[in-house]
């Protein structure tokens, strides 16, 4: 079911990419100046593109078509939660999970407040390059990665198996499911999002081993279908214990978070942060723009605003007095 959505996001990214630089808006979606001031937004921003393409177009709506005032801080996911209590951050626009941050700064604290979901989908996981799970078929069952270990050897992972991590700062439980499942493997961190796709793009182009934690939305998964390891099947409470995890990830529904003084404020910034939702692939063709095509922020958020003035003329329009 997949292939039939990789290319139609394709296309979309392709066409888009190749437009010119004139205006595809409708009439409906006027760059007159709104009528209610709005004066300032402050977006953390993440270390992945998918959570810039995010704030690309959260950022630019906000500043071209509503007048604010927007400054971006590129923070880690702790850092973020802690700028929202300090009054530093207004808004996080792609939270994954983090129920223990939620209930220190939501329900104990109440500096921040849920501002309902960003309409992606997370899935985080161990994946293969393709290549590997037409030549293996049964690799991607965990219970054939201890047969398949020496394959993955690396010169960091000390005779074992490597388990290719990206940022340390990103939402992991592999040391933990690597030593619960009993698997000879070791996990090495990449140090970034933008390693793990060279990194997977090179096992792919070159049929070399690679196993790695990666992730959706992201938009690799435009160009290569990599290809998601079962792991023991994820039940409610079964990472409880960040110790003793045995299981996959939960899917996640993510959400945003802001600060409850920046909400209560009110204003045309907080209605847009509301308002705004969108798909995966809407992510990935953004997120596209910027990694593979090379754009800024700022034009990546423009070719599609321009691309899809009905879009987001729903969330200008609510965020509007």
């Amino acid at each position: 079911m997949q292939a039939p959505r990789i290319a139609l996001a394709m296309t979309l990214v392709l066409t888009i990419a190749g437009c010119g630089g004139g205006s595809t808006a409708s009439p409906r979606s006027s760059s007159a100046a709104p009528t209610e001031p709005c004066d300032s937004i402050t977006i953390a921003v993440n270390p992945w593109v998918g959570y810039e393409a995010n704030a690309a177009v959260v950022a630019y709506l906000a500043e071209k078509r509503l007048g604010c005032k927007v400054t971006k801080k590129e923070v880690d996911e702790q850092t973020a939660w802690q700028g929202l209590d300090s009054g530093e951050i207004d808004v996080i626009l792609e939270n994954w999970g983090h129920e223990d941050l939620k209930q220190k700064y939501v329900d104990e604290k109440r500096s921040a407040v849920r501002v309902g979901p960003s309409g992606n989908k997370g899935v985080i996981g161990w994946y293969v390059p393709p290549w590997m799970k037409k030549e293996f078929p049964d690799i991607t069952n965990w219970q054939n990665l201890n047969k398949y270990a020496e394959k993955f050897r690396t010169a960091q992972s000390e005779g074992k198996g490597q388990v290719l991590d990206g940022d340390p700062s990103f939402v992991t439980n592999d040391e933990a499911l690597v030593k619960n499942l009993g698997l000879n493997y070791k996990v090495v961190y990449a140090g970034s999002e933008e390693a793990l796709i060279k990194a997977f793009r090179q096992a792919q182009e070159k049929k070399t081993p690679l196993i790695g934690y990666f992730f959706e939305p992201q938009w690799l998964h435009l160009d290569i279908e990599l290809v998601k390891v079962d792991l023991p099947q994820y039940q409610a409470g079964c990472d409880a214990d960040a110790a003793k995890v045995a299981c996959d990830y939960p899917r996640y529904e993510l959400d945003k978070i802001a600060s409850k003084k920046f909400m209560d404020k009110g204003g045309p910034a907080a209605r847009l942060v509301q308002n705004f939702q969108w798909s995966n692939d809407e992510q990935d063709t953004v997120a596209s723009f910027i990694a593979k095509y090379k754009m800024s922020p700022d034009e990546a958020a423009k070719r599609w605003v321009e691309a899809n003035p009905d879009r987001v003329e729903d969330w200008l329009t609510k965020a509007k007095p």
